[in-house]
């Protein structure tokens, strides 16, 4: 099998040391994180866990089923890039000057779809959101007109098909203490409405 780009979207309750368990799931097997991003979901009482990771399909499905052992997480899945709708934020530091002077540098930060999110008199930062070769091509293009700094965000993803999902999520909010089931009993009670 030949390793390809996987994103892992992990379903979880908000407790503290969970991140790291994950990470150290992750680098037990020698496994090198590309892109993490942790934040909430539809639901109050649920984080999600977005992680690009480069490998083997039977890897990161053994992977998963690791993750998914943790007792706070509800429900881990792994999708490759035709199944995910995904963008990263970048950010472009740049002198004000030739900004103001070259036109055509105007004109190529519109071409790309950035727009300025703070200007000052010694630099302005431009914003572009979208897929990793797009923010790439940017850093190309911005670096002989003097880019000063460059920062991306990790990846954030939806399944495309994740239909049915929201409302299990929605169950679990509700159950009462006590009620949470063991092996993500409650997510795998109809499973087909999480096969992706």
């Amino acid at each position: 099998m030949q390793k390809q780009e996987f994103t892992i979207t992990v379903y979880t309750e908000n407790q503290i040391g969970l991140l790291v368990r994950i990470a150290i799931i992750f680098s037990r097997r020698k496994i090198n994180i590309d892109s993490l991003n942790t934040s909430p979901s539809e639901i109050d009482s649920v984080h999600r866990f977005t992680i690009v990771i480069n490998e083997t399909e039977d890897v990161v499905r053994k992977l998963c089923r690791q993750i998914e052992k943790q007792v706070e997480v509800l429900k881990t899945y792994y999708n490759n890039n035709d199944e995910i709708v995904w963008q990263e934020l970048a950010l472009y530091k740049v002198p004000t000057d030739i900004i103001a002077e070259e036109v055509k540098v105007e004109r190529l930060l519109s071409q790309h779809g950035a727009k300025a999110v703070v200007i000052r008199k010694d630099y302005t930062v431009f914003e572009v959101a979208g897929h990793r070769e797009e923010t790439d091509n940017l850093i190309k293009v911005l670096e002989p007109y003097g880019l000063i700094e460059f920062v991306r965000s990790a990846r954030i993803a939806i399944i495309k098909n994740s239909e049915g999902f929201h409302k299990k999520l929605k169950e679990f909010e509700y159950r009462e203490p006590g009620e949470v089931a063991t092996e993500n009993e409650f997510l795998n009670q109809n499973e087909e409405v999480f096969s992706m």
